[in-house]
């Protein structure tokens, strides 16, 4: 048997231990974001776990664990004099705001898809086989759009898209552009909202997402401008397009060779 350095054991221990650690507590922010935890702490002040549990009608003995947890990853700050919590205005922007950029509660909810799919992920590692974005768990389509849905509203229009030579104007004054693996549509519907002049196009192959993104396309007022086809990367017929996005998407396909190549 090979030699064992103490002193490096215990620290690789100590790194597990902590990988450990943030694995479950981010499942606990998952636990947080959906019951709507952090934001029934927003803007309150210090809360105790029974004011907390009053306000969410939830248990008062889960969410006096569930603070403490928060408390210890620093997600939330603890008063011992009188026993409260509190979610700092900085953290609660990044945690209960999902009108901020810097919403990243959307995130979390990616590894609880993980977690769920990791029957199929042991099967590919058999097979060789690809575990494809329609067999992921439902929770992953959300997550997704939750995730970057903060950061198109932050950046699409007023940054990315200004920085294209010409593009800017040309959707200004109309035109044709598609958004590929457009998941539930955010992005599209973000650009159909501030160019009114321009169709946009949104192709994917997930079919329950297309239905989705058909959705908050009408809700939003601009089902006339943003469209929604199911067709995959490689598939979607129309080439006439004035511009051709891929957002958070294209490392995600089997053949994101191929799907760039049938852009030209």
């Amino acid at each position: 048997m090979a030699h064992v350095d103490e002193s490096k054991l215990q620290a690789f221990i100590g790194k597990a231990l902590e990988d450990m650690a943030a694995a479950a507590s981010a499942l606990l922010v998952f636990t947080g974001d959906k019951l709507g935890l952090y934001k029934a702490m927003a803007n309150t002040g210090p809360l105790t776990s029974a004011e907390l549990a009053k306000r969410t009608k939830t248990a008062e003995r889960y969410v006096r664990e569930w603070l403490r947890n928060q408390a210890a990853g620093g997600c939330v700050t603890y008063d011992a004099a009188t026993d409260t919590y509190m979610l700092p205005p900085e953290h609660a922007v990044a945690l209960a705001d999902e009108s901020s950029p810097a919403f990243i509660a959307g995130g979390f909810s990616t590894i609880m898809a993980a977690a769920r799919a990791q029957p199929k992920i042991f099967e590919a590692f058999k097979t060789g086989k690809g575990v494809g974005w329609q067999e992921h768990d439902p929770v992953l389509f959300e997550a997704a759009e939750r995730f970057f849905r903060p950061l198109y509203n932050g950046a699409l229009v007023s940054s990315w898209i200004p920085a294209l030579d010409g593009v800017d104007g040309k959707l200004r004054a109309g035109a044709k552009a598609a958004d590929v693996g457009c998941g539930h549509g955010s992005s599209t519907v973000i650009l159909a909202k501030a160019y009114p002049k321009s169709t946009f196009y949104g192709f994917d192959y997930h079919k329950p997402s297309i239905e989705i993104a058909s959705q908050r396309a009408a809700e939003a007022g601009v089902a006339d401008r943003a469209i929604f086809e199911v067709a995959s990367a490689k598939e979607f017929t129309d080439n006439d397009f004035d511009l051709i996005a891929f957002f958070d998407c294209l490392h995600d396909m089997g053949d994101p060779v191929g799907a760039a190549a049938h852009t030209h």
